[in-house]
């Protein structure tokens, strides 16, 4: 299964620093004005082969009535619930607050894994702060510097070490389906449709299905594991922030798949929240279907089915070779074609093209037909491609001046491969290397 590492603190204390520095990106706005991280940030990061996503969380603050600070307490109250491991992150230079203490107080009931992490540790005299920290009852402080990534080697060795490696589970080796998508857009009744069962709880209050289960399905010529999440929820406890969560539960859906059914609401659009978790798949490279339900509620006329499936292309761009079904699961109308795209698409994303099949018919076209264009007067000549053995498509172009390669052509060169190869629905990486 997959591990999840949240983030947690007081205002300003570096939670978005430390949180760039594991993802190795600049994802999340770093500022010296607390309280700038509103919107959860999600990363992945991965440490002596251990993958797993991390979660930025806003800085927690006991009692006021601010209302982004209520709703950032909700958030993180739900990132501790959800995450494996959690960072409580602490500020060395400021010493201990009483913000601390309430942060404190709150993990001590989670019954978590919880490391104390001290930031901004950049010198002998911020170690000497450390003491102080011990009468949180979280014992040893880990001392780091998110700017500069001092103590975060040490940190993540404690942080991965009970973590078990993500393939390990290839539960029997079928395809493993997920799917996912905002809150009421109906997906627990598409798996109770199709597997003939109240297998999940359906009920109006949004976000009732709560952990990641496997369903096995094996009818109609078809056998692969449903990876959803189910399980019933006190109603006292339907409080958090649906979008957060609905992303949050996301997480672990997406990685313990290979193709994810990503389900909207024909009537209510694409929303941003739709982006956030079609954004989740595809930077986790799985083969994706985007699935249009209750179509039986939109009005329509001749263009509606092609306006709606443009909006969607043009919302998801450049990735947007993906297949589109408009259903009506209470209608059942074209559940069963929802199943076959996802299996054609596993298929696409389990394809391997030989080197001598790849050279033999693309080769010729980004030698010949359409090579790179130059730069400063240097011709850029590819000598041959290659197919990386890897989960998901990778391909490598060896030529003569891979730095010269602009972003255009990568995409010329992907949506051909896309064309000859039919890899609908499948995000893949093209790489250029020195030959």
């Amino acid at each position: 299964m997959s591990n999840i590492v949240a983030i947690v603190g007081r205002p300003n204390v570096g939670k978005s620093t430390l949180f760039n520095r594991l993802t190795e990106s600049r994802q999340a706005i770093v500022d010296e004005t607390s309280g700038v991280t509103r919107d959860r940030q999600y990363g992945k990061s991965d440490w002596n082969g251990k993958n797993f996503s991390v979660i930025d969380t806003g800085g927690y603050v006991m009692g006021g009535d601010d209302e982004f600070e209520v709703e950032i307490r909700k958030q993180v109250q739900l990132a501790i619930e959800e995450a494996d491991v959690i960072l409580f992150l602490v500020d060395a230079r400021d010493g201990l607050t009483p913000m601390d203490e309430d942060v404190a107080a709150l993990l001590r009931k989670s019954k978590k894994k919880v490391l104390l992490v001290a930031n901004k540790v950049d010198n002998s005299k911020e170690m000497n702060n450390l003491a102080e920290f011990y009468s949180l009852g979280l014992g040893e402080p880990h001392p780091i510097a998110g700017m500069t990534g001092s103590g975060t080697g040490d940190l993540l060795d404690v942080v991965v070490q009970d973590f078990n490696d993500i393939d390990e589970d290839e539960t029997e080796g079928l395809p493993r389906i997920a799917v996912v998508g905002r809150p009421n857009v109906g997906k627990s009744s598409f798996i109770n449709l199709i597997t003939g069962q109240e297998r999940n709880i359906v009920t109006p209050i949004a976000g009732t299905t709560r952990d990641s289960i496997f369903t096995r399905y094996n009818m109609f010529g078809f056998d692969f594991n449903f990876v959803d999440t189910a399980g019933l929820r006190k109603k006292s406890k339907v409080y958090e922030d649906i979008e957060f969560y609905s992303v949050m539960r996301s997480v672990r859906a997406i990685e313990n798949s290979d193709v994810c059914i990503l389900m909207l609401d024909a009537s209510q659009g694409l929303e941003q929240q739709d982006l956030n978790i079609f954004s989740l798949i595809q930077r986790n490279y799985k083969g994706v279907v985007v699935v249009v339900n209750k179509w039986d509620l939109v009005e329509k006329d001749n263009n509606t089915h092609k306006e709606f499936e443009e909006l969607i292309r043009s919302r998801i761009a450049p990735f947007d070779d993906v297949p589109i079904i408009f259903t009506s699961v209470i209608n059942k109308q074209r559940v069963f074609k929802v199943l076959e795209t996802a299996k054609q698409v596993y298929e696409s994303r389990s394809r391997h093209i030989s080197t001598s099949e790849l050279n033999e018919m693309l080769l010729p076209i980004v030698k010949e037909q359409n090579p790179p264009p130059s730069v400063k007067g240097k011709w850029i000549k590819i000598k041959y491609i290659t197919q990386l053995p890897t989960r998901y498509p990778q391909f490598v172009f060896f030529c003569n001046l891979p730095q010269y390669i602009r972003d255009p052509y990568k995409r010329f060169v992907e949506n051909r491969i896309r064309e000859m190869w039919d890899f609908h629905g499948v995000p893949m990486t093209i790489y250029f290397r020195e030959k």
